[in-house]
């Protein structure tokens, strides 16, 4: 009798086993080929942009994939979107509001700081070790609030954001530099609080007396007009961004995303899109996907999508009291 209950619990496990591991081989095969448009979306457009696109090609090929990460290219062309704005928090004193925003497929926050001069550049106290959460990043600045900024990479494959990717300048200096005298695309704060998005070298940025600044792409927004073409062909994920008015407010834009329940995510027209509906002069595209965060006096204000909580990440734009 015993060793027949052993051979059934033996037979019972192998079962499960044997489901487990034939639903996690076919999962890949739902989502880059099944029927559910928008996971199909999500999940190309989370790959691609990822540190990892290789993966996706092992599936798909490259006119496939660039087919899917087009997909909402004609529902994106309007210029504008029914964006739903509500006062969150609204701190006078220190001259920041936040505001819940909702659009079709994504939900998100805005910070809005009137004052530029009092955005800065934080950076990982372990550059080429490890990166920071955010949360610690805002509190060894000795700052209120803050988002993730620029993107990192990976040359030991650890993932832990240890390199800022491009130029990294802090109080004006520049503290890393991966590309030499290249020219990168580049989000620059002069010592006037003015945003400066464009490509850049060395040179370039000790010329324009940038003080604060690290690269990412694409713009969003340039000299007031719209600078994205369809649907920006990122697919849909979460995503952060800056930007300023002409009165100088900078914007820090974050939309959560790969969560079906709660929030989708945004194309790069729908960033765009926001950054218009608050009156934009100026506005990029930052680090998205699971590095997306905003924080206010020492609490996580968006929804994050990493299970395992904050991402160590390389850089941020933090606000000074």
């Amino acid at each position: 009798m015993k060793k027949k209950g052993r051979i059934r619990w033996k037979m019972i496990i192998t079962f499960f086993l044997f489901n487990i591991v034939f639903a996690s081989c076919l999962v890949p095969f739902v989502l880059f080929w099944g029927p559910f448009e928008a996971i199909k979306v999500m999940a190309v457009g989370a790959v691609e942009t990822s540190r990892h696109p290789q993966v996706v090609r092992f599936f798909l090929s490259d006119e496939r994939i660039s087919e899917i990460m087009h997909t909402y290219d004609d529902q994106g062309a309007q210029v504008g979107l029914n964006i739903d704005r509500q006062s969150n928090t609204e701190d006078t004193a220190s001259g920041i509001i936040i505001e819940d925003i909702q659009g079709q497929n994504f939900k998100g926050k805005v910070m809005l700081i009137s004052d530029p001069k009092r955005v800065k550049v934080a950076v990982t106290q372990e550059i080429g070790v490890a990166g920071e959460r955010l949360t610690d990043m805002v509190k060894g600045a000795g700052a209120i609030a803050g988002i993730n900024a620029g993107g990192f990479y990976d040359p030991n494959g650890e993932g832990n954001g240890a390199f800022p990717d491009g130029i990294t300048v802090k109080n004006g200096e520049i503290v890393h530099n991966n590309v030499g005298d290249k020219t990168v695309d580049f989000i620059g704060l002069n010592a006037e609080g003015k945003l400066i998005i464009k490509p850049m070298n060395v040179n370039d940025i000790k010329e324009k007396d940038i003080k604060e600044g690290v690269s990412f792409y694409p713009p969003l927004i340039r000299d007031g007009k719209p600078a994205v073409a369809g649907d920006g062909g990122w697919g849909i994920a979460p995503r952060t961004g800056i930007g300023q008015r002409e009165d100088g407010t900078i914007i820090f834009v974050v939309i959560d995303g790969r969560q079906p329940t709660w929030s989708i995510g945004a194309t790069l027209r729908d960033m765009m899109n926001v950054f218009i509906e608050y009156d934009a002069v100026e506005a990029v595209n930052l680090d998205g996907g699971s590095s997306s965060e905003m924080v206010y006096n020492g609490k996580v204000m968006n929804k994050l999508w990493n299970i395992f909580g904050e991402r160590y990440i390389p850089t941020g734009f933090v606000v000074k009291p």
